[in-house]
């Protein structure tokens, strides 16, 4: 059987424990046909001001909608739910992490492109969509695109994410190619996402700009001191401080 790739963005009510999805959008490729899927939904967790500041989802838009799991998309995303089939996410936990709190535990391959991202380009000074969205000229290319398909575009929008998207995993396929010349490039991707990123620089703190392994040789007790005292440390960087250490 043909594998189909889900390109899958949501809006949420919010990014804390309580807050759900209210908006699901994806694309399925891997046929003659492309399949889009865009729908909003009512949520008994009321939307954050703050969420609508970023989507511009608001409460009247998604009255006497149905719930997520009570909706056409969920159902369609269950039925393509199959280890045979891949989901591609920017920022993967948490798009995942929502849609298990409706229920939803895939079984597909997981493709993170902001984490292949941080592979490929790593000296970016970001990794965000919309920052590629710019970096890498997508927008010229995105209207022409949404017309093809049929979809409106609007900024944060889960359907618009997700054709930016799109349009990135071009353009990321093109630079692992290059990179990884011998490699199938979807399966590049799946390591990638499952490889840890090792941090060079620190980006913040009393030793921002310089190099872990620097550091590691004038303040060990520092990064000492980060992996036994911080505990929401991020496990890229615990990985790197680690790295950083055994040399």
């Amino acid at each position: 059987m043909t594998p189909r790739y889900i390109i899958l963005d949501t809006e949420t009510t919010g990014t804390a424990e309580e807050d759900r999805i209210i908006q699901l959008g994806y694309i399925v490729l891997g046929t003659k046909d492309i399949e889009v899927q865009n729908e909003f939904f009512s949520s008994e967790v009321p939307i954050k001001f703050g969420a609508m500041e970023v989507h511009g989802i608001t409460q009247d838009m998604i009255e006497a909608k149905p719930t997520c799991q009570g909706s056409a998309s969920y159902t369609r995303l269950q039925e393509l739910n199959t280890n045979e089939n891949y989901m591609i996410i920017h920022n993967a936990p948490f798009d995942l992490g929502m849609l298990e709190k409706e229920g939803f535990n895939t079984k597909m391959k997981v493709i993170d492109t902001l984490r292949v991202a941080k592979h490929i380009y790593k000296d970016e000074e970001a990794h965000r969509l919309q920052y590629f969205r710019y970096k890498l000229g997508l927008y010229k290319d995105e209207k022409k695109e949404a017309d093809a398909l049929g979809i409106t575009l609007k900024a944060h929008d889960a359907i618009g994410d997700v054709l930016i998207l799109k349009l990135f995993l071009s353009k990321l396929k093109q630079s692992i190619i290059k990179i990884y010349p011998d490699e199938n490039p979807v399966d590049k991707m799946l390591d990638l996402t499952n490889t840890p990123i090792l941090i060079e620089k620190f980006k913040f703190g009393k030793h921002k700009g310089k190099t872990l392994r620097e550091v590691a040789t004038e303040d060990a007790g520092y990064l000492r001191w980060m992996l036994s005292s911080m505990e929401n440390l991020d496990d890229d960087l615990r990985y790197s401080i680690n790295t950083a250490l055994s040399l």
